[in-house]
């Protein structure tokens, strides 16, 4: 089999340990795998015109980060209806009949979730962020069956519009919006961070601890750097958390075999990738 080319567009991703994943999981098949980081500020292009020319240029597939999920969405046909709802795509595959999205992040979200929680249902969650990362969460967690999704967001143009894909994706779901998510995590048992907050390149958190208080468990969708400030603050407050390490894990398992068919060990993908990171 030759090479595979894939490539992940988004900003501030120098960090990214997606392509080592995608790397090492072409090893376990002995097939060479080639990724690239493609950032359009550095590369000088808009996001279309540098998704137009990956299409053109023997890319199997490409991941797509932020804040680039929902644009993504609008350049390509999505097969899922659940993920034509929820209106954002990380993972996009060039066909010879044109290029098809989906979502590993809702997926992986899941089973991260799942790995942590097992059967635990959500209860009522406070999501941070209503983008491309928000609306993947939004629906897992309608999926797993929580009970109210609040959404906070700086934009409220934007929660509002999630908001209504979900009333509209599942009718007996409670949904909520506002700017003011320490006012709205009151009550909540589970605290959510799908913003860009405290990822490198944007340090500091979405969540002052004080407003943790009587939750249950975090989750934040950052996994570079893997501790952020919002799970120590979880983590001092009591709270189970879930770490974006596992939805990183999760959404490159689904992503790898929507790109090639392929087996992948992910115990033994987990393993190498730690052996990587340990000085």
């Amino acid at each position: 089999m030759r090479a595979i080319r894939l490539g992940l567009i988004g900003d501030h991703i120098g960090a990214s340990r997606a392509p080592r994943f995608h790397v090492l999981a072409g090893l376990q098949n002995g097939v060479e795998v080639i990724y690239d980081r493609l950032v359009p500020t550095v590369m000088k292009q808009g996001f279309d015109a540098l998704f137009d020319m990956v299409a053109t240029q023997g890319y199997r597939g490409i991941n797509v980060t932020y804040p680039y999920k929902e644009r993504a969405a609008c350049r390509v046909r999505i097969d899922d209806p659940t993920v034509r709802a929820l209106g954002a795509v990380n993972t996009v595959l060039f066909e010879p009949d044109g290029p098809r999205g989906y979502n590993t992040d809702q997926s992986g979200f899941i089973a991260a979730y799942r790995r942590a929680r097992g059967d635990m249902p959500p209860g009522c969650v406070l999501v941070i962020g209503a983008g491309g990362v928000g609306r993947a969460i939004g629906f897992a967690l309608a999926r797993l069956g929580a009970t109210e999704i609040r959404l906070a967001d700086t934009d409220p143009a934007r929660a509002e519009a999630l908001a209504a894909a979900l009333r509209g994706y599942c009718d007996r779901l409670a949904v909520a919006t506002g700017t003011d998510a320490a006012a709205m995590a009151q009550g909540a048992e589970g605290i959510l961070n799908a913003t860009p907050v405290g990822m490198v390149g944007h340090p500091g958190t979405p969540l002052a601890r004080a407003a943790m208080a009587g939750a249950r468990w975090a989750f934040d969708a950052i996994y570079t750097p893997v501790e952020t400030e919002f799970l120590r603050d979880a983590k001092a407050t009591g709270l189970d958390v879930i770490s974006g390490y596992e939805l990183f894990i999760g959404q490159g398992v689904d992503a790898w075999k929507l790109f090639t068919g392929l087996p992948l060990d992910e115990a033994r993908l987990r393993e190498a990738l730690a052996a990587e990171s340990t000085p």
